[in-house]
Protein backbone atom coordinates (compact mmCIF):
# COMPACT_ATOMS: atom_id res chain seq x y z
CA UNK A 1 0.00 0.00 0.00
CA UNK A 2 1.23 3.50 -0.86
CA UNK A 3 2.34 5.93 1.82
CA UNK A 4 -0.10 8.42 3.26
CA UNK A 5 1.13 11.99 3.53
CA UNK A 6 0.04 14.94 5.67
CA UNK A 7 1.03 18.59 5.58
CA UNK A 8 4.29 19.11 7.46
CA UNK A 9 5.61 15.58 6.87
CA UNK A 10 9.31 15.32 6.12
CA UNK A 11 10.14 13.40 2.97
CA UNK A 12 12.47 10.41 3.26
CA UNK A 13 15.98 11.79 2.76
CA UNK A 14 18.48 10.45 0.24
CA UNK A 15 22.19 10.89 0.95
CA UNK A 16 24.54 10.34 -1.96
CA UNK A 17 28.18 9.30 -1.61
CA UNK A 18 30.74 12.09 -1.99
CA UNK A 19 30.86 13.52 -5.51
CA UNK A 20 33.97 12.35 -7.37
CA UNK A 21 35.88 13.76 -10.32
CA UNK A 22 35.34 10.43 -12.11
CA UNK A 23 31.59 10.85 -11.62
CA UNK A 24 31.80 14.32 -13.17
CA UNK A 25 33.66 12.97 -16.21
CA UNK A 26 31.06 10.21 -16.60
CA UNK A 27 28.20 12.71 -16.20
CA UNK A 28 29.80 14.96 -18.85
CA UNK A 29 29.67 12.06 -21.30
CA UNK A 30 26.13 11.05 -20.37
CA UNK A 31 24.75 14.59 -20.51
CA UNK A 32 26.81 15.95 -23.39
CA UNK A 33 27.96 18.85 -21.19
CA UNK A 34 31.71 18.95 -21.73
CA UNK A 35 32.32 22.39 -20.23
CA UNK A 36 35.83 22.06 -18.73
CA UNK A 37 34.78 23.81 -15.49
CA UNK A 38 33.39 20.41 -14.52
CA UNK A 39 36.45 18.30 -15.31
CA UNK A 40 39.65 20.35 -15.69
CA UNK A 41 40.95 21.82 -12.42
CA UNK A 42 43.25 24.41 -14.03
CA UNK A 43 40.49 25.68 -16.31
CA UNK A 44 38.01 25.99 -13.41
CA UNK A 45 40.58 27.90 -11.35
CA UNK A 46 41.33 30.28 -14.24
CA UNK A 47 37.56 30.80 -14.62
CA UNK A 48 37.51 32.11 -11.04
CA UNK A 49 35.66 29.14 -9.55
CA UNK A 50 38.41 28.02 -7.21
CA UNK A 51 38.34 24.54 -8.73
CA UNK A 52 36.12 22.04 -10.49
CA UNK A 53 32.39 22.26 -9.81
CA UNK A 54 29.69 19.63 -10.33
CA UNK A 55 27.05 20.03 -13.01
CA UNK A 56 23.96 21.65 -11.56
CA UNK A 57 21.84 19.11 -13.40
CA UNK A 58 23.67 16.29 -11.59
CA UNK A 59 22.51 17.73 -8.28
CA UNK A 60 19.01 18.09 -9.70
CA UNK A 61 19.18 14.42 -10.73
CA UNK A 62 19.97 13.49 -7.12
CA UNK A 63 16.77 15.29 -6.04
CA UNK A 64 14.86 13.50 -8.81
CA UNK A 65 16.18 10.16 -7.56
CA UNK A 66 15.00 10.99 -4.03
CA UNK A 67 11.52 11.77 -5.39
CA UNK A 68 11.23 8.71 -7.64
CA UNK A 69 12.48 6.47 -4.82
CA UNK A 70 9.79 8.02 -2.63
CA UNK A 71 6.85 7.51 -5.01
CA UNK A 72 8.07 4.13 -6.22
CA UNK A 73 5.74 2.03 -8.32
CA UNK A 74 2.69 3.13 -6.34
CA UNK A 75 2.82 6.75 -7.39
CA UNK A 76 3.73 9.22 -10.12
CA UNK A 77 6.13 12.13 -10.05
CA UNK A 78 4.10 14.85 -11.78
CA UNK A 79 6.54 17.75 -11.73
CA UNK A 80 9.53 19.17 -9.94
CA UNK A 81 11.87 22.07 -10.40
CA UNK A 82 14.82 23.53 -8.55
CA UNK A 83 16.79 26.73 -8.24
CA UNK A 84 20.56 26.41 -8.02
CA UNK A 85 21.87 28.21 -4.94
CA UNK A 86 25.47 27.12 -4.38
CA UNK A 87 28.17 25.20 -6.20
CA UNK A 88 28.77 21.52 -5.49
CA UNK A 89 32.38 20.37 -5.52
CA UNK A 90 34.13 17.02 -5.64
CA UNK A 91 34.15 15.56 -2.14
CA UNK A 92 30.78 17.08 -1.19
CA UNK A 93 28.21 14.67 0.22
CA UNK A 94 24.74 15.72 -0.90
CA UNK A 95 21.57 14.98 1.08
CA UNK A 96 18.18 15.53 -0.56
CA UNK A 97 14.93 15.92 1.37
CA UNK A 98 11.79 18.00 1.59
CA UNK A 99 8.64 18.91 3.46
CA UNK A 100 5.03 18.33 2.44
CA UNK A 101 3.32 21.72 2.05
CA UNK A 102 -0.14 20.61 0.85
CA UNK A 103 -2.11 17.42 0.32
CA UNK A 104 -5.21 17.06 -1.80
CA UNK A 105 -7.12 13.82 -1.29
CA UNK A 106 -8.41 12.41 -4.55
CA UNK A 107 -10.32 9.31 -5.52
CA UNK A 108 -7.81 6.51 -5.27
CA UNK A 109 -4.98 8.48 -3.67
CA UNK A 110 -3.41 11.81 -2.88
CA UNK A 111 -1.88 14.71 -4.79
CA UNK A 112 1.08 15.89 -2.72
CA UNK A 113 2.95 19.19 -2.99
CA UNK A 114 6.33 19.64 -1.31
CA UNK A 115 9.23 22.00 -0.87
CA UNK A 116 12.40 20.12 -1.79
CA UNK A 117 16.08 20.78 -1.38
CA UNK A 118 19.57 19.36 -1.43
CA UNK A 119 22.27 20.32 1.04
CA UNK A 120 25.98 19.64 1.25
CA UNK A 121 27.69 18.08 4.26
CA UNK A 122 28.32 21.57 5.68
CA UNK A 123 24.54 22.08 5.86
CA UNK A 124 24.44 24.65 3.03
CA UNK A 125 21.45 24.34 0.70
CA UNK A 126 22.78 23.88 -2.82
CA UNK A 127 19.36 23.67 -4.53
CA UNK A 128 15.79 24.35 -3.46
CA UNK A 129 12.51 23.92 -5.26
CA UNK A 130 9.06 22.40 -5.40
CA UNK A 131 7.58 19.05 -6.34
CA UNK A 132 4.20 17.53 -7.06
CA UNK A 133 3.48 13.82 -7.00
CA UNK A 134 0.56 11.40 -6.83
CA UNK A 135 0.13 8.40 -4.58
CA UNK A 136 -2.34 5.64 -5.35
CA UNK A 137 -4.20 3.52 -2.82
CA UNK A 138 -5.77 0.17 -3.49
Amino acid sequence: MAMQFAEGDTLQALTKPPVTKTQLVMYSGASGDFNPIHTVEEFAVKAGLGGVIAHGMLTMAFVGQMLTDLVGTEGTLVDFGVRFKQMVRPGDTITCSGTVTRVENEAGGQRVFAEIWAANDKGDQVVSGDAEFLTYHN
